[in-house]
C-alpha cells in the first residue's frame, strides 16, 4: 500500500498535483487536485492483466477544457437546475446558466474547475487522499460559505470509496458526485457491457433533460435494467426518452431501499475482460449517462477515441432539479447540519 505525490502542471501559477494510490488486489487510483479529478483507476482483468477502467488523460491540458466533465468532482449541485433558478426560505436565487437556459454541474466555474487542497492519509492497508475546498457565499449564485471535504480511499476489499462531507453557515442546496466515465475494456465502446440497476423507478425528462416531476415504473420500458441487460440492447429504440437523451441514456433512476443506507445501486459487467464493477451508495439516485455527446474530438489514454458510447457514467447523486420539486428528496443543507454521503466502486472479475 502506498501513495505517490508528484506535480502535474500548473494553472494560473498554482501547482496541480497528482496522487497515485496503490492498494489491495492490484487496484490503483490516480487523482489530481484540479477538479478533484479521478484520472485513472486500474484493475486486473480475468487473466490478471491490469488496465484502466475509467477514461483519463496523461497531461493537464485536456482537463482545462473539459466540457464532458471527465473524471471530475461535481458541485455545488450535480446535474441540472431548471432555468438556473430556485427558491429557498422565501428568497429567490439565480444561478449561472451554462447549459442553454439551465444550470448544469455547478455552473461556469464549478468544483470541477478549482484546485482542491490535498492531504494524504496514512494507513497500513487503505491508502486515502482527502481533498478540501471552501465555496464562498455567492459563488455561482449559491448562498452560504460551504466547506467541503471529499476523501478517496482504496479499501482492503479492492474498492474505491468516495466519502463526501460538507457544512454551511447559511441555508443552501447541495448535491455532490463524481463524473467518472467507465469502460471496463479500456477501449472500444460500452454497448456490450451488461448493466443491472437496483432500481424499479426512473425520472422521465423533457427535451432539455429537466425532470418532469413524475417518478415512473421501469416495467415495460427501455429503462428496465432490473435484470442484467446489454447497454446496447435498446439504446437505439424509437422511444421518446431516448430521443430526449440524444440517442441514449441520460436519466436518473430511483435506487431501491432507504436513502442514507449504503446499498447496491448498480452492477456493470464487461464480458470481454471479465471485469465487474459494483456500485454502492447512500444517495437516493443513480444517473446513467452513455456518452451520447462524445463526438470523437477527444482521445484519451492509450489512444482511446472518445466517440458516442465510448464510455458511460454511473453518477450517484440526488435527483436533478430537486430544489424545484418538493416531492423529491431534499437537497437543502442548514447551518449546524452535516451533508454526508458515501459511494463505493467495487472491482472484481468473473470467468467466462
Amino acid at each position: 500500500m502506498s501513495i505517490i505525490r508528484e506535480p502535474f502542471g500548473a494553472v494560473d501559477g498554482q501547482t496541480v498535483e497528482r496522487f497515485t494510490l496503490r492498494g489491495a488486489h492490484n487496484i490503483e487510483a490516480q487523482i489530481i487536485t484540479y477538479g478533484g479529478t479521478l484520472v485513472s483507476l486500474r484493475a486486473p482483468d480475468r487473466d490478471g492483466h491490469s488496465g484502466d477502467v475509467v477514461v483519463g488523460f496523461d497531461t493537464l491540458n485536456p482537463y482545462l477544457n473539459n466540457p464532458a466533465y471527465i473524471g471530475s468532482l461535481i458541485g455545488r449541485f450535480a446535474n441540472r437546475i431548471a432555468n438556473g433558478v430556485f427558491s429557498l426560505e422565501g428568497a429567490t436565487f439565480r444561478l449561472a446558466r451554462n447549459h442553454g437556459a439551465h444550470h448544469l454541474h455547478g455552473g461556469i466555474t464549478g468544483f470541477d474547475k478549482v484546485i482542491w487542497q490535498a492531504r494524504p492519509l496514512a494507513s497500513a492497508d487503505e491508502p486515502a487522499l482527502e481533498l478540501a475546498y471552501v465555496s464562498r457565499d455567492g459563488e455561482e449564485g449559491y448562498p452560504g460559505n460551504l466547506s467541503v471535504t471529499v476523501t478517496y480511499t482504496l479499501t482492503a476489499e479492492g474498492a474505491l470509496r468516495i466519502d463526501y462531507h460538507a457544512t454551511t453557515d447559511r441555508t443552501t442546496v447541495i448535491n455532490l458526485t463524481n463524473h467518472a466515465y467507465f469502460n471496463l475494456s479500456g477501449a472500444g465502446n460500452i454497448v456490450h457491457h451488461k448493466l443491472q440497476l437496483f432500481a424499479h423507478h426512473f425520472l422521465p425528462v423533457d427535451t432539455s433533460l429537466i425532470p418532469t416531476g413524475e417518478i415512473r415504473d421501469v416495467r415495460g420500458t427501455v429503462m428496465d435494467f432490473t435484470t442484467p441487460t446489454p447497454i446496447g440492447a435498446r439504446i437505439h429504440a424509437d422511444d421518446e426518452q431516448l430521443r430526449n437523451g440524444l440517442d441514449g441514456y441520460d436519466h436518473t433512476w430511483v435506487i431501491d431501499d432507504a436513502t442514507g443506507v449504503l446499498r447496491q445501486a448498480a452492477q456493470l459487467v464487461d464480458p470481454a475482460s471479465g471485469r465487474v464493477l459494483d456500485v454502492l451508495t447512500t444517495h437516493p439516485g443513480i444517473h446513467l449517462y452513455t456518452g451520447n455527446s462524445l463526438d470523437g474530438t477527444l482521445t484519451a489514454r492509450n489512444g482511446h477515441l472518445l466517440t458516442k458510447h465510448a464510455a458511460l457514467c454511473l453518477e450517484t447523486q440526488h435527483f436533478p432539479d430537486s430544489p424545484n420539486h418538493p416531492q423529491f428528496p431534499s437537497t437543502v443543507l442548514h447551518p449546524g447540519e452535516i451533508y454526508r454521503h458515501t459511494t463505493v466502486f467495487r472491482l472484481s472479475t468473473q470467468q467466462e
